[in-house]
């Protein structure tokens, strides 16, 4: 029987091993100045090389050769005892332990007691190699902490893991006693290069497309490089053609993610159930699918952005270069995001397609959004009224009729006129409808009310609530730097409501709790002094509970919490209350 190609062609030195030369040069530096450490700990992702240099370290410690100068720390790999450790024979002084199904204290113990019997030759070493190291349990980990932190000579423990963050949670002081190497993923270019000489080796020749399909499918691991080439051999003879990788492996034709691509920029949203539902009929993995897609508009995003996708084929690339100009690259930020938040909960749902529908119709339904920053722009750039334009997307400002203009003092030259904040709290807005796609231009008349008396001379006159709201968190900050920690916090649970004629502020707690009130009542006179120094015109300041209620207490709800949660930022921000109103926003989880 043939040796797979994984296992045929695995290195047998440590210059074979790709990508991973960072830690393969520190290990042959120690073997060739004879400073190897007793215990290793490789971690990276499956299929980089952590056991195969493992067994590499393995055998130049015990090869017949070792010493030889002309090696340089590198294992002969001809000797018989390289023989027996590459091919995973048995040999007394290289036990290899899968943590997996022995990761229990027994098997841990048992380890132990076989580290203290001596390598079989003066000259050889004991090399224990424990794969998937994360298995373990944290008892099987402190019976062997002893012997890693005092092993017996020329014993060598190498643990290999996928997942080190595990180890640090069950035995932190394991890490401190051994050497950790970080292997790295296996790019995509890396892979392909691998492949041709192995494909060379087999006589077999390749597209080159065929190849960069492998290597994107083998996601970074030369362990599944090999095995999807294997299985892509063994459907026939000839060359390796694109056809016969996805036909082997089951891949999505890029041309499926074209057509959808155009169909959504056609904004075709009534045809995205036929396309899904023929690939449904064509038996095609929708979690695949859905991965396929978002590297393709990945790949899009960079075209329209002037860049080059070099992980696609070149027909794709040409593909995408003509399509430059379908999206905007803020669409397709928005489609990334979608389908980055999609992904966890979709491969274990059980309406795949569903959700795959609604995705692609939200996608094709994109023009028909309104950004809120046009809304945001709509909104400053009237003097008091705004338009919105039936176009999607889009929210410009119309000139305010004449005796709009007569009512209301001139704005400063120098105030930006995006300033949104400025205008929602110095402009009583009840008549601003929500934001939806209309059919026609709708004019939204404001009342023209006078300004407040605070507008630049802040220093001569009372202030507007919405100026002292804006400047809570450094009252809070300040009121903590003075040693007052509980009034700091009962500051962050309350807000300013009202500052009457007389210059008095009054602050209203979230809720009713006589240690805050107190804490409030001692800190009086630093907050007073802290905000006349801002705004001259305040006088003192009003302390007020929140009314206590008598209804009993009842069960919580998402739409409760939602709720509480937008009232109290109303409350903390008079400005942002009236953009609530104005533009009827809600808050989204």
């Amino acid at each position: 029987m043939a040796l797979a190609l994984a296992r045929k062609y695995r290195p047998r030195t440590f210059a074979d091993v790709a990508v991973q030369g960072h830690v393969a040069a520190t290990l042959k530096g120690a073997i060739a100045r004879n400073r190897v450490a007793h215990g290793y700990l490789l971690c990276g992702p499956r299929g980089v090389g952590k056991t195969t240099l493992a067994r590499v370290l393995a055998m130049a410690l015990n090869c017949e050769r070792r010493g030889d100068p002309t090696l340089g720390g590198e294992p002969c790999g001809e000797c018989q005892s390289c023989q027996r450790i590459w091919s995973g024979a048995s040999s007394l002084d290289v036990v290899e332990i899968d943590a997996a199904s022995n990761r229990g204290v027994d098997d841990a113990r048992d380890l132990r007691e076989r580290a203290m019997y001596a390598p079989s030759g003066d000259d050889q070493y004991k090399v224990y190699i424990v794969d998937e190291a994360h298995m373990l349990t944290r008892e099987a980990w402190n019976a062997l902490l002893k012997v890693l932190e005092e092993p017996p000579p020329r014993v060598v423990f190498v643990f290999a893991t996928t997942e080190p963050q595990k180890i640090a949670q069950a035995a932190a002081p394991v890490l401190s006693r051994l050497q950790r190497f970080d292997f790295k993923r296996i790019g995509p270019a890396d892979i392909r290069q691998r492949l041709e000489r192995v494909l060379a080796g087999e006589g077999v020749s390749a597209h080159a497309d065929a190849l960069s399909m492998i290597a994107r499918a083998a996601d970074g691991s030369m362990r599944d490089a090999l095995s999807l080439t294997d299985q892509v051999l063994a459907m026939g003879d000839g060359e390796l053609s694109p056809e016969r990788v996805r036909d082997a492996l089951g891949l999505v034709p890029e041309d499926e993610f074209l057509d959808l691509l155009d169909l959504l920029s056609q904004r075709r949203a009534g045809d995205v159930f036929a396309f899904v539902g023929r690939l449904a009929d064509a038996g095609i993995d929708f979690g695949q699918f859905l991965t396929g897609f978002a590297d393709i508009v990945r790949a899009q995003l960079a075209v329209t952005l002037g860049g080059t996708s070099v992980e696609t084929s070149e027909r794709v690339r040409d593909a995408l270069a003509q399509r430059k100009d379908a999206f905007s690259a803020g669409d397709l930020l928005r489609m990334l995001s979608a389908l980055t938040e999609l992904e966890p909960r979709f491969r274990k749902s059980g309406q795949q397609q569903l959700l795959l529908e609604a995705l692609f119709v939200r996608f094709a339904l994109l023009d028909r959004t309104v950004s809120l920053e046009a809304v945001l722009r709509g909104i400053g750039g009237g003097q008091g009224g705004a338009v919105i334009e039936p176009e999607p997307r889009r929210a410009a400002p119309l000139a305010a009729p004449a005796p709009l203009r007569d009512a209301r003092p001139a704005r400063p030259a120098d105030s930006p006129a995006s300033d949104w904040r400025a205008v929602i709290a110095n402009a009583d807005m009840p008549a601003v409808a929500p934001v939806k796609p209309p059919t026609a231009p709708i004019a939204v008349p404001a009342k023209a009310v006078p300004m407040p008396q605070a507008s630049t001379s802040l220093g001569e006159k009372i202030p507007d609530v919405s100026h002292v709201s804006e400047r809570w968190d450094e009252l809070v900050a300040s009121l903590r730097a003075t040693g007052k920690s509980l009034a700091a916090t009962a500051l962050q649970h309350s807000a300013p409501q009202a500052i009457n004629a007389k210059g008095e502020v009054t602050i209203e707690l979230e809720e009713a709790n006589p240690v805050y009130e107190r804490g409030l009542e001692e800190a009086k006179a630093e907050l007073t002094q802290t905000l006349r120094g801002w705004f001259p015109g305040i006088q003192r300041i009003v302390v007020r509970a929140a009314a206590a209620s008598a209804l009993p207490p009842a069960r919580l709800t998402d739409e409760m919490v939602r709720s509480e949660r937008l009232s109290a930022m109303r409350r903390r921000d008079p400005v942002l209350d009236k953009a609530i109103d104005a533009l009827d926003l809600d808050l989204v989880d």
